[in-house]
């Protein structure tokens, strides 16, 4: 099944809601690669990707 959407982030850990299309929205949750640079959003299928030269590791 291919992604959704393909967003290219910064942080291991994201934050989706299913973004600005209504159909799409779901509650927020947070997302983690734990290592593996991409993880897909249950909800809604969108696919982030840790841009490269980000820093891998855990946020705050």
């Amino acid at each position: 099944m291919q992604p959704v959407e393909t967003v290219y982030v910064e942080a291991e850990t994201v934050p989706c809601d299913g973004g600005p299309n209504p159909a799409l929205g779901h509650p927020r949750v947070f997302l983690n690669m734990e290592g593996r640079g991409q993880v897909d959003c249950p909800y809604c299928g969108r696919r982030y990707i840790l841009r490269e030269g980000a820093k891998a590791g855990h946020g705050h």
